[in-house]
């Protein structure tokens, strides 16, 4: 899988800038936003993460049209919006599942052929628009296939360990779900956040996959710390939020039933 992440990596030179700058500076805002308050905006957070994700899986899973991929966005999206605590739990279990699979799969990915760009476009020193998003795509076909072909050779006890985990989260998520949430929020932040920076990197040529690749203890550290960091700040000061909230509530109720008896008193 390294393999060819990296290889990705020495293509991206080539890429128009605004392929790496725009993706890469939305995602660091969106994931900052999402790192220190979305426990705050659960519920439209959780109604994006849903398109997104039915939309990406109905372009790879379904058929690779934006037809498909819109009306799963769609149906993803309503009933994220619906079934909002169920959805939750089911992410954060999907988000441990997927850190799992990560881990146990790379020895399985194999590296026959690595995606040619120059198949794709000219061997220019940069390409357009239009061409750096045709590399994307060659790269996300070409990814999604080679891990599907790792799945098919990983052990039974390996998919035990993920399904294991899975499990452990999703009955975690409901017992104690304020606690997932903020757990849900603070690594979709940390890895926007992170995937971000690496898009702004690649633009400047400091090739940060190989950097992250030869300290991932220090940087599997940080994300860690950060994902920590996002989870206690969210649970502590929106709770504070939601304590001003019910107070102004319980206020206004007040201010409510005493005009209300003055009102009845001067009838009489």
């Amino acid at each position: 899988m390294l393999e060819i992440l990296q290889n990705f990596e020495q293509v991206t030179a080539r890429f128009a800038p605004v392929i790496l700058i725009v993706p890469g500076l939305v995602a660091i805002i969106v994931g900052l936003f999402i790192w220190l308050g979305g426990l705050r905006f659960r519920r439209p957070l959780i109604t994006l993460v849903g398109a997104v994700t039915g939309g990406i899986c109905g372009f790879f899973l379904i058929s690779r049209n934006i037809i498909a991929a819109t009306l799963a966005a769609g149906l993803a999206a309503l009933i994220a919006i619906v079934f909002e605590r169920l959805i939750i739990t089911v992410l954060l279990a999907a988000i441990v599942a997927a850190f799992g699979l990560a881990i146990l799969l790379g020895p399985y990915v194999q590296v026959d052929e690595p995606v040619n760009p120059g198949k794709i476009v000219n061997q220019a020193s940069t390409v357009t628009i239009s061409q750096s998003v045709e590399i994307l795509k060659a790269y996300a076909i070409d990814f999604t296939g080679k891990i599907k072909q790792a799945c098919s050779q990983m052990p039974a006890y390996s998919w035990a360990i993920i399904a294991a985990l899975a499990v452990i989260f999703t009955v975690a998520g409901f017992w104690l779900w304020r606690l997932a949430s903020a757990l849900c929020c603070a690594v979709l932040g940390t890895l926007l956040i992170f995937a971000g920076m690496i898009l702004l990197l690649l633009y400047k040529g400091s090739a940060p996959i190989s950097k992250i690749a030869d300290r991932g203890s220090l940087y599997a550290a940080i994300f860690i710390a950060m994902t920590a960091f996002g989870t206690f700040e969210q649970l502590l000061l929106c709770r504070r939020e939601e304590r001003k909230s019910k107070r102004k509530k319980r206020i206004s109720s007040d201010e409510q039933e005493s005009e209300q008896a003055t009102r009845s008193w001067r009838t009489k």
